[in-house]
């Protein structure tokens, strides 16, 4: 059977201070109903905003991840977030007075264990999964990050960090299944080196929550008792020391490889921003919420090109334009009319169909002996098909003209004997004689091709 919603039994309440503003924060954790999702409201402002979990709310990422909407933000959420994912909820309502989440611990544990007190309820509607099943990667050349999602039959990850650091080089964690988030992952604390403390302090007005005892304090060069019982007296912490294997003995490990578990933990805090729950295998290299947030903006567009779905076609069928009608629309004749019927026109939508030959002039040059369709060739199909959509609508004679093409990909190789498959849907309503549509190009249930267009819409002289 589907796995069914859910959300909490009953609200509960978390606080404590704001690990970079350190003020006291309160959120409080309320049921929420079916295809909710996650939010957040500001109950400390004025008609008190909401603000979606939403990956594209992303806007800054410099020290935990910060969302934000109409000048409203809420950090340092991605703990949070990760609890609730691992905890396998789907609809929750988070009520903050401030705009960042309380620190605790560094981890997720405190989240974890309220939301075992409040009880978790199913609920009548079906989850729908993000279910990978083609790889998709971000890469940051700049960094070394970088994320891979695979095909899986539950949500699994493997994560490596790596520092510049006798003490904290090479790390390793992996999550064979999102259930054991609550026993392998959730109790896992952020860390820090003890460089970074005192510079994100006094020089970037950080950390103002801080107090060494919600993170793990890595020491990977000499420093002086005195030194450290400075920085103890700067958090308001008790005398510390620097145990054998280069750490602070503010807190004891609690793994190992805690520090890599931790990343994997803000994996997936970040990737929640996809507003689904996956399956798949997500395989991080030196992830950080920069390129966790931008692996999650990528997995949205895959979960939105993937649910658009292969428009059904039927050879047998009638078309709602043929190659007649088309032509009385566009201005287009042979060899540079691409689209040879029009199978579906439903509100903002058009389905068309060309079938790919050997006859066709390009393949004379494009290559003699290896004929691939031109990408640009196909870029020209979806638009008149996009055009199509509008024109067919209209009384009077008009014209489109394509202005601006955006996000172009090519994903397959077009060649003879392909039945090109091509959906265009307005993004947004017409305005001022203009359009703007994203464009689909299939070859059976594969997407080879995908852009973003926009156009004019000119009234042709009689």
């Amino acid at each position: 059977m589907a796995d069914k919603q859910r959300t909490l039994a009953s609200a509960f309440t978390v606080k404590g201070k704001g690990l970079h503003t350190g003020v006291n924060v309160t959120m409080t954790f309320l049921p929420a109903p079916e295809n909710h999702g996650f939010r957040f409201k500001r109950v400390d402002l004025p008609d008190q905003p909401v603000i979606e979990a939403d990956a594209d709310l992303v806007t800054d990422t410099s020290r935990g991840t910060m969302l934000e909407k109409n000048g409203v933000r809420i950090g340092t959420i991605e703990h949070a977030l990760a609890a609730l994912i691992g905890m396998g909820l789907d609809n929750v309502l988070i009520e903050i007075d401030n705009e960042e989440a309380p620190i605790i611990d560094g981890s997720s544990r405190i989240f974890v264990e309220a939301i075992e007190k409040a009880g978790v309820v199913e609920q009548q509607a079906k989850r729908e999964y993000f279910v990978i099943t083609e790889k998709v990667v971000f890469r940051d050349e700049k960094t070394g990050s970088e994320l891979i999602a695979l095909p899986d039959d539950d949500y699994r990850l493997n994560v490596l960090i790596s520092f510049n650091s006798r003490v904290l080089n090479n790390q390793f964690a992996s999550l064979n299944s999102i259930s054991e988030f609550k026993t392998e992952i959730a109790n896992c604390r952020t860390f820090v080196f003890l460089h970074e403390l005192e510079f994100l302090l006094k020089h970037n007005n950080l950390i103002k929550g801080g107090d060494l005892n919600n993170a793990i304090v890595i020491v990977d060069r000499e420093v002086s008792q005195a030194e450290l019982d400075r920085l103890a007296d700067l958090f308001n912490h008790d005398r510390v020391e620097v145990k054998a294997q280069g750490i602070l003995n503010n807190v004891d490990l609690q793994f190992d490889n805690e520090c890599a578990r931790h990343k994997l933990l803000d994996v997936i805090g970040d990737l929640s921003l996809l507003g689904k729950h996956i399956k798949g295998r997500i395989i991080a290299t030196k992830p950080g919420h920069h390129a966790n947030t931008m692996m999650a903006k990528a997995l949205k567009k895959e979960f939105l090109r993937q649910k658009a779905g292969v428009p059904a076609y039927d050879p047998n069928a009638e078309p709602l334009l043929d190659i007649a009608k088309i032509s009385e629309y566009l201005p287009h004749r042979f060899p540079f009319l691409l689209v040879d019927k029009i199978i579906d026109i439903k509100g903002n939508s058009i389905v068309g169909v060309k079938n790919v030959t050997i006859d066709e002039p390009f393949f004379q040059g494009h290559f003699p002996a290896e004929p691939v369709m031109p990408g640009v060739i196909l870029v020209e199909a979806m638009a008149q098909t996009g055009g199509l959509l509008v024109l067919s609508q209209l009384e009077d004679r008009y014209s489109t003209y394509f202005i601006r093409i955006d996000n172009v990909k090519f994903r397959k190789k077009v060649i003879p004997g392909d039945t090109l498959i091509f959906k265009l849907e307005l993004t947004s309503p017409i305005r001022r004689g203009i359009a703007n549509m994203r464009g689909l190009c299939y070859v059976g249930d594969k997407v080879v091709a995908e852009g973003e267009f926009m156009a004019q819409i000119v009234k042709n002289n009689e």
